[in-house]
């Protein structure tokens, strides 16, 4: 199902760092990065980039190769993103929170040349003096190996780069998949890519006046795809190096922030915060989320009592097709993930990797092609090409390993992930349909639902459940409940209460971990 392309599309392709140079020349006091050690505007940043990639130049790095980030947000870590940019440099963003053999494999994956850290970085480092070489982008602890201090590794004020040429196909970043379903993958997406992004932001009040905030970190592609479109356009970015919810809604208050993109899960936990009704969120234009399954009651209350319109995204980090739920436009489609977004093409294929035909409501896996879509997976052409799908005409999409099926009017409806479908006694189980049914017993806050081995039905669902503050439930008892209302296929093997569901730093369920956890007893 495709929907054609807006006229926006035909804007010429425009590096982001030369829109932030055009900035600093028309609006050079204007605020462009603000964390809680001050603000940076337009002009001022303009020249940390210049002196950002002029240090990378000096540092014999050129055009193409690649620099990794492994720090908390902020202002540095955002100028230095930018600033790398400019030198067209590639950006490997990594997550302080994997384990160090992960860490040290997407080091040498990314083939980094330099490495930035902060604090958070220091357990997963190899020895001081292995490769490559550490750039500190904030002050480390007096027991911490000594490495070059940011400040100290800037290139003068007066320095200037040589000018970089830069091409829609070029890399711009990889980002290292969340590793939810083993070893992460480094998806390297092409300014292109980034490019369709901006070019989608103007529909959504993008400009000189949005003050976007986030708080989710740079090293996800969930924060990226809003952070970029405010810098292309003009706008201010408020910085959170960690989400708290309290905190965020005086930030929001405060900043008068007028667009934010959160997961899921930060949604439930702002909107059940008994003071939320208190704050002033009036300047909201746009609400976003991504990344995650979005409950439709959970939509339906932000939309209730949160200024501003709701936007859910639907995609992957790799692209290949967007699909959009403007929600607060269509209300009665809060169960979907919205329709195919302007030159997104999406389709749905079967198990033997034939299409399906449009308008008949089957299932299948979605697979989609559009502007935005990543390279490859870096260094693994058999990744790539197992992530590829061609359809008659050799049109490329990328497989997005979920089942789904289109409605009527166009909406796709998310049924489950494809490597999480549990099929027992012959029989297709989806863990969404019972993590659905779960979230309806009062006492329930969160649920995940996963297979494990059975001898005798194949495969067998059980569920993790997290009860509400307060609920004194018997683990017996909810799983009795839960086999009451369902079909013989779909009962529960067992019921565990957890205090929390093992989550990524984006608000994704570890359900591999459920899985090694029930293994484990």
């Amino acid at each position: 199902m495709q929907t054609d392309t807006p006229p926006a599309a035909t804007e010429p392709f425009r590096p982001i760092a030369d829109m932030v140079r055009e900035h600093a020349r028309l609006r050079p006091t204007q605020p462009a990065l603000r964390d809680d050690t001050g603000v940076l505007d337009y002009a001022a940043l303009d020249v940390l980039m210049d002196r950002i990639a002029a240090a990378l130049q000096r540092d014999g790095l050129r055009a193409g190769d690649t620099i990794a980030i492994c720090a908390a947000s902020s202002v540095r870590y955002a100028a230095l993103f930018l600033g790398a940019l400019r030198a067209g440099v590639v950006v490997a963003p990594l997550a302080p929170s994997v384990p160090r053999a992960s860490f040290e494999a997407m080091l040498r994956d990314a083939s980094a040349r330099l490495l930035f850290i902060d604090a958070q970085a220091l357990p997963l480092l190899p020895p001081v003096d292995a490769p490559p070489r550490c750039v500190a982008l904030a002050a480390l602890p007096a027991t911490a190996p000594a490495h070059a201090a940011f400040d100290d590794w800037l290139a003068a004020p007066t320095a200037r780069p040589q000018p970089a040429t830069v091409q829609p196909g070029d890399p711009f970043n990889i980002i290292y998949s969340s590793g939810t379903t083993g070893v992460p993958k480094g998806i390297v997406q092409p300014h292109g890519m980034r490019w369709a992004h901006v070019l989608r932001s103007a529909a959504y009040g993008y400009g000189p006046d949005a003050v976007t905030l986030l708080a989710t970190p740079l090293y996800s592609n969930t924060t990226l795809v809003s952070f970029f479109p405010t810098i292309a356009r003009g706008g201010c970015v408020g910085l959170m190096p960690k989400f708290d919810a309290l905190r965020y809604l005086q930030l929001a208050q405060s900043l008068r922030a007028t667009h934010t993109m959160l997961v899921p899960v930060q949604y439930r936990r702002l909107m059940a915060l008994p003071q939320f009704d208190d704050f002033d969120l009036s300047a909201f234009k746009a609400k976003f989320c991504t990344s995650a399954p979005f409950d439709a009651a959970l939509k339906a209350d932000v939309l209730a009592r949160w200024p501003g319109g709701l936007i859910e995204f639907y995609g992957m980090t790799e692209g290949g097709g967007t699909c959009i739920l403007e929600a607060h436009t269509f209300p009665d489609k809060l169960h979907t993930v919205g329709r195919p977004a302007p030159g997104s093409d999406i389709r749905l294929i079967d198990d033997d990797a034939r299409e399906l035909p449009p308008g008949t409501g089957e299932a299948g896996e979605v697979v989609g092609h559009s502007p935005a879509m990543m390279s490859g997976y870096h260094g693994q052409p058999e990744k790539t090409r197992e992530a590829e799908w061609f359809d008659a005409t050799g049109k490329r999409f990328i497989r997005t390993g979920d089942v789904g099926r289109f409605d009527a009017d166009g909406f796709l409806t998310l049924i489950d992930r494809k490597k999480d479908l549990i099929i027992s006694g012959g029989f297709n189980v989806y863990p969404s349909d019972l993590e659905a049914l779960l979230h309806t017993h009062p006492a329930v806050a969160d649920a995940a639902v996963v297979g494990v081995p059975s001898p005798r039905w194949g495969e067998t669902p059980v569920a993790f459940v997290v009860c509400r503050p307060g609920a004194a439930e018997d683990e017996a008892e909810l799983l009795a409940w839960f086999n009451a209302r369902t079909g013989k296929t779909q009962r529960l093997e067992s019921l565990h209460l957890v205090s929390e569901l093992p989550r990524s730093s984006i608000g994704k369920v570890l359900k591999r971990e459920l899985r090694d956890r029930h293994r484990a007893g």
